[in-house]
């Protein structure tokens, strides 16, 4: 692999042995990413398993994704500013006890419940599709502080190894440990999965206030129309970046579709319960385990650029595999797959991106790249629900809720094609 001169004297470090016992403030951070996301996973199974219980209507479940993701799409920009304006650290302390005070919110509302399923099902998914915005705001400036604030934490030869094993942590608590606990406790009641969610925000918040960082000289506030120009302005100055940005939109959009759909999915064709369904993801998420480990080892042998296309070419798999099968075990495959190729991914771009982008406009940056990426996740979640709803009229249901799983698998098959032709590290 060539490099280029940003990149003299920051040659990978693959292994990034001990980073977290030689980098306490980098073990503080790891630990809140895994209490947190084991919150995340926890709360990933319980909302939409809370959305069936309420309704089947595959349009109101989608509803409840949808504003669960809505705030990437209306503030991830504003986010930038404010993250690059204010004390990180502290903001990330603030967004994680809003999430705590929410999901008490949302337990309260369970317990207005009178029995499932609800005979009054809009205004109930209407009052958890509000908190689940709320939620979605909170994180959204937690999520861009918490990334912003990598590069004043790592050494940049460090960024590969810290970003592998932070996703492999959020992937093992998130997606590994989280939604199987779900399925248990909603067994045990309803409202006990949301209550672990609300301990691991409020221990998050304590450890990332622990965390030191170096002093940082914000820079001078101008008016946000400027600021968010000059964040802009930077971006389109780096069409590799911007080009990454609209390319995961894509990706996003449409595994936002295949998640929403899924727990439908996992109910009327695998014939799975919560506990089923949460071992379903699990094994998804065993794929970005092993992705965010290995991944960091794989990249610096055959480099960015190959790691990025073994990516694109894995994508159209796992959504072809579950529209063609009954089984859940393949299903499973599929999502490992799935996780293992948004691992190498992820690794990949999030590290070049904090390489190249200055830390003055990292936050702004940052944000305009997500509110692309991640923008597109309600609008996927949206698109899934209402093109289940819409075609089982026509196709029945069980056609209907493959349908978007054919979709794309068509989409992520020209996206790899356009990728293939266009992206260059």
């Amino acid at each position: 692999m060539t490099l280029t001169p940003l990149d003299k004297g920051r040659v990978l470090r693959a292994d990034g042995a001990m980073l977290i016992a030689r980098n306490r403030s980098f073990g503080l951070l790891f630990s809140a990413s895994a209490i947190t996301n084991l919150g995340d996973g926890v709360s990933a199974l319980a909302f939409p398993w809370l959305a069936t219980l309420i309704t089947r209507d595959p349009f109101l479940i989608g509803a409840v994704a949808f504003a669960t993701r809505l705030p990437w799409l209306l503030f991830a920009v504003p986010a930038g500013v404010l993250t690059d304006r204010a004390d990180r650290r502290r903001l990330m302390v603030q967004a994680d006890l809003l999430r705590l005070l929410l999901t008490c919110g949302v337990i309260a509302l369970i317990l207005t419940v009178p029995r499932f399923p609800v005979a009054e099902a809009g205004r109930y998914i209407l009052a958890l599709s509000a908190l689940a915005f709320l939620l979605g705001c909170a994180e959204v400036i937690r999520d861009n502080a918490a990334q912003t604030v990598l590069p004043s934490i790592v050494a940049p030869a460090d960024l590969e190894a810290a970003n592998g094993q932070l996703w492999s942590v959020e992937q093992v608590a998130g997606s590994f440990l989280g939604p199987p606990l779900a399925g248990v406790l909603i067994a045990v009641a309803v409202p006990v999965p949301f209550a672990l969610d609300a301990v691991t925000f409020g221990l998050a918040a304590w450890l990332v206030w622990m965390i030191a960082l170096p002093p940082r000289l914000a820079p001078p506030r101008k008016p946000l129309r400027k600021e968010l120009a000059e964040g802009w302005a930077w971006m389109r100055g780096a069409p590799t970046i911007l080009r990454l940005a609209l390319m995961l939109a894509v990706i996003n959009g449409f595994y936002a579709m295949f998640t929403t759909v899924l727990v439908l999915v996992s109910q009327e064709r695998f014939g799975l319960d919560a506990v089923g369904h949460g071992v379903l993801l699990t094994a998804g998420a065993a794929g970005g385990v092993i992705g965010g480990l290995a991944g960091p080892r794989l990249i610096a042998r055959i480099g960015p650029q190959r790691a990025v296309t073994a990516a694109m070419l894995l994508f159209p798999l796992p959504p072809l595999l579950v529209w063609l099968t009954g089984s859940a075990w393949i299903a499973g495959a599929a999502l490992f797959a799935e996780t293992f190729s948004g691992m190498l991914w992820n690794i990949v771009t999030v590290s070049y991106r904090q390489r190249r982008i200055p830390d003055a406009l990292l936050g702004r940056v940052n944000s305009i790249y997500r509110f692309f990426g991640w923008g597109a996740i309600p609008l996927g979640a949206l698109a899934g629900g209402a093109l289940v709803a819409l075609a089982e009229p026509v196709l029945g249901r069980a056609a209907a809720l493959g349908l978007p799983y054919l979709v794309g698998t068509i989409g992520l098959s020209a996206l790899a094609a356009y990728g293939l032709a266009r992206l260059r590290l």
